[in-house]
């Protein structure tokens, strides 16, 4: 696919949170039966539990490492908080899903209040089991830093979502 087709692309993903990569793993991110195609958008009542996360691989020896950051936190406008840490799954056995890995950073739903908000699943591979440690806080993580300080390399899947508020801020009518 042409690079200036590819949704990541046309999504700012690429650029805002990654460099370009070749995907090179299946990557199948789930909510409510319901599959995350990139620039897909979901309601934060949707995606309040932790998505099912389905890998590909062959190589039972090898994990990954599952990162979910929110780029635009806490508005598109003054993403001043970017990246905003979700969910972070490390040693996952490929071929299996992020259910059989361990959760080093809780899932946090998206609650985004102001504007069009991106949720990117970006998936590493690992050079070995526990190589990867949890960050101190969840505001301003740094995928490519992030990347580069456990020699994860480039990532080898990607996927996200477009979540915003939903309309109506509740209240009594009359």
């Amino acid at each position: 696919m042409p690079r200036e087709r590819d949704p990541l692309v046309v999504g700012r993903v690429i650029g805002d949170v990654l460099d370009h990569f070749n995907k090179s793993i299946s990557l199948r991110v789930t909510y409510n039966s319901r599959d995350v195609t990139n620039g897909c958008e979901f309601k934060p009542s949707l995606v309040i539990n932790q998505p099912r996360v389905e890998i590909g691989g062959d190589d039972l020896r090898t994990f990954y490492t599952l990162v979910m950051v929110d780029p635009d936190a806490p508005s598109p406008s003054n993403p001043n908080l970017k990246e905003y840490l979700h969910w972070l799954v490390t040693d996952i056995p490929a071929t299996t899903g992020a259910s059989f890995g361990q959760e080093i950073v809780c899932y946090e739903s998206p609650r985004p209040t102001i504007g069009i908000h991106r949720f990117v699943f970006v998936l590493f591979r690992q050079l070995g089991r526990q190589t990867v440690y949890a960050p101190g806080w969840r505001q301003n993580f740094n995928t490519r830093d992030f990347a580069e300080l456990y020699n994860l390399g480039l990532p080898v899947a990607a996927v996200y979502y477009n979540c915003q508020r939903e309309s109506g801020s509740g209240g009594r009518r009359r």
